[in-house]
């Protein structure tokens, strides 16, 4: 299942504030955008409105309060980095390597069976905790994959996409003055949620170019206000995989200081090079205080059905459902037969949709390497992260908004999963969730950079 944020939304932890609590994606990768954007004083193009254009005073007249609030967590929050990136790749006929979505659908059983549910009916509303056949399901997945047993009645929730999970969890969960931990770069909803339940992020940052985490760093981090970790693994954009000694370092810090785990599980069957994800819920101490996310989407990649799952001990799915119950209620039921018939499956077409990426993964950084960036093999998810120093340009942002003019290629900057975006540097992602000929035209057109610096976007 994947988006970073905006300076005024997502402060600095030296400036934020319960009032100012900062925010992916995904947005996301699904169906909202992935992350939230710079600060919209950066890209004066942006969609966020002014509170004084939207005065209903007439000239002459008293001034009337604006109609939308200063004061609102994202009031200063514009069009994401992946829209406005996406909107250059268009706008000049550019290869999007920015957003991750596959540009081939998944299963064709899947959606044949979520067809013949459309045809047959009933087409209304599904159980607000999702069809009891697809949280069987969902059961059934945990202890053939991790040996965990959830209860498919009280502890298993189906949500719109792992966003709606992340949103409900956070929201459902934290409250005004808290403080969510998360790993930095991170996913764009991350920081957002935590502004709408009026808690302050807080990110324990991942350095390239092995990007493991320090846990010394995770363990000073928590403070008396630490309400949960909100933890990514397979990690959105790094492709990272923790690794024992990480995950215990997690577990350690979680129940010495009695905290709430949510994880974000997307990517957790995309794993490359013998690289294997393990559920922090698995480990000693740690079920009993962790909600794990995950979803359909990016398993089988159909990221547009939006169908995700959280899955958990009771009394934290229940903290999730009374939120969720409020946000959407519920998701299309045809799509969640879909789920259904392809858990049903077994294992083949997980296989399927990872042999096709590691097989694009490895094209994609042959093509990079060859034109010159410095990467690293990601160990599992859809993106690979390169170092664009080498082409002149010191901000990846500016790399970003130069290169679908320059070359016909799509990217996004790695400073829009920081807080603090300079933190990215000249690092920029790339999704290889692409068929093998885009790659290889992207490739093409990217071997221009070797002519030199890319021209002024003046």
């Amino acid at each position: 299942m994947s988006n970073a944020h905006s300076s005024s939304a997502h402060p600095s932890p030296e400036d934020a504030s319960p009032e100012d609590a900062s925010p992916e994606g995904a947005s996301p990768e699904g169906a909202t955008p992935e992350a939230i954007g710079a600060s919209p004083t950066d890209a004066p193009e942006r969609t966020a409105l002014s509170t004084s254009a939207l005065s209903t005073s007439a000239p002459g007249t008293k001034a009337r309060r604006p109609l939308l609030s200063p004061h609102h967590p994202l009031a200063d929050v514009g069009t994401t980095i992946f829209a406005e990136m996406g909107a250059l790749a268009t706008a000049h006929g550019a290869i999007n390597l920015g957003q991750g979505a596959p540009d081939a659908d998944g299963p064709i059983e899947m959606i044949e069976a979520a067809a013949a549910a459309l045809r047959s009916g009933p087409n209304q509303y599904a159980p607000a905790t999702g069809i009891p056949e697809l949280r069987q399901a969902i059961a059934h997945h945990q202890r053939h994959y991790y040996d965990l047993e959830v209860d498919p009645d009280a502890g298993v929730l189906v949500t719109v996409g792992c966003t709606e999970g992340i949103a409900a969890s956070v929201l459902g969960i934290c409250a005004p003055g808290d403080e969510v931990i998360v790993l930095e770069p991170s996913y764009d909803s991350y920081g957002a949620v935590a502004a709408l339940a009026g808690a302050r992020l807080v990110p324990v940052t991942l350095r390239p170019p092995k990007w493991r985490l320090d846990g010394d760093a995770l363990a000073a981090a928590v403070t008396d206000r630490t309400r949960a970790l909100l933890i990514n693994s397979p990690h959105n954009p790094t492709g990272r995989v923790l690794d024992d000694e990480e995950r215990n370092a997690i577990a350690k810090v979680a129940i010495d200081a009695d905290l709430v785990v949510i994880t974000d599980e997307v990517y957790e069957h995309l794993c490359f090079d013998g690289h294997r994800h393990v559920p922090l819920a698995t480990m000693p101490g740690m079920f009993e205080r962790t909600i794990t996310l995950s979803s359909a989407g990016k398993t089988f990649a159909l990221t547009g059905w939006k169908v995700g799952w959280a899955s958990g001990p009771p009394e934290l799915i229940k903290a999730v459902r009374r939120t969720q119950q409020f946000l959407t209620y519920t998701s299309p039921g045809a799509l969640q037969r879909g789920v259904v018939a392809g858990l049903a499956m077994g294992e083949a077409p997980i296989d399927a949709v990872r042999a096709g990426l590691d097989q694009q993964r490895g094209l994609l950084l042959d093509v990079l390497a060859g034109v010159g960036f410095d990467v690293t093999p990601p160990e599992a998810g859809y993106f690979i992260t390169a170092d664009a120093s080498w082409t002149g340009v010191a901000d990846g942002r500016d790399f970003c908004l130069r290169l679908p003019e320059a070359v016909g290629v799509g990217a996004i900057p790695l400073g829009a999963f920081y807080v603090d975006p300079d933190r990215g540097g000249a690092m920029v992602r790339f999704a290889f969730c692409k068929q093998p000929d885009q790659i290889a035209e992207a490739g093409r057109r990217l071997s221009a950079l070797t002519q030199g610096p890319l021209r002024s976007s003046s």
